[in-house]
């Protein structure tokens, strides 16, 4: 087996192979983001909902919507996604799983594909079994949902009306 692995890698690390071209069409499109100001970031959310409503796909405004809401992250937070957090909110945007260990940044890796989805107009939700986590994230991370012009809410146990 060990012979295999070498001469073809594991599967994840093929997997990483595969996408790791839709992660650098995402950093490509660093500086056209980071140069437009305020209004014209903001305004990107329209442009990709309607691109969408004239038959794109999420797959295809991928690259962007990342871009977008990874500038956004920047601006808000001060916080950047690294390469290896756009191939894990790729991954997440698949449908599949992403590994990640605490203090990777999984909470601002969750905002990419989330916000991507959201250009849909269908709701979009990312769960946590922890009330804690779930009240600071929805704040946190809802900074940069509600700078793009999305909605945030939260549901906790024990939520009253």
């Amino acid at each position: 087996m060990g012979i295999l692995k070498t001469l073809f890698g594991d599967y994840s690390a093929r997997e990483i192979k595969r996408i790791r071209p839709l992660c650098n069409s995402v950093l490509a499109l660093e500086d056209v983001y980071r140069s437009m100001d305020e209004q014209t970031l903001k305004a990107q959310t329209g442009i990709l909902r309607d691109r969408l409503a004239n038959g794109e796909s999420t797959d295809d405004i991928l690259p962007e919507a990342f871009a977008v809401c990874r500038e956004a992250s920047d601006r808000v937070l001060g916080m950047r996604p690294f390469p290896v957090q756009i191939l894990g909110g790729i991954i997440l945007h698949q449908g599949r799983i992403a590994e990640m260990k605490t203090g990777e940044g999984k909470t601002l890796v969750a905002t990419l594909p989330a916000y991507l989805n959201a250009l849909t107009g269908n709701g979009v939700h990312i769960v946590t079994v922890n009330d804690y986590l779930a009240r600071r994230d929805s704040e946190w991370m809802g900074k940069v949902f509600r700078y793009l012009g999305l909605s945030v809410g939260l549901i906790v146990h024990d939520l009253k009306k």
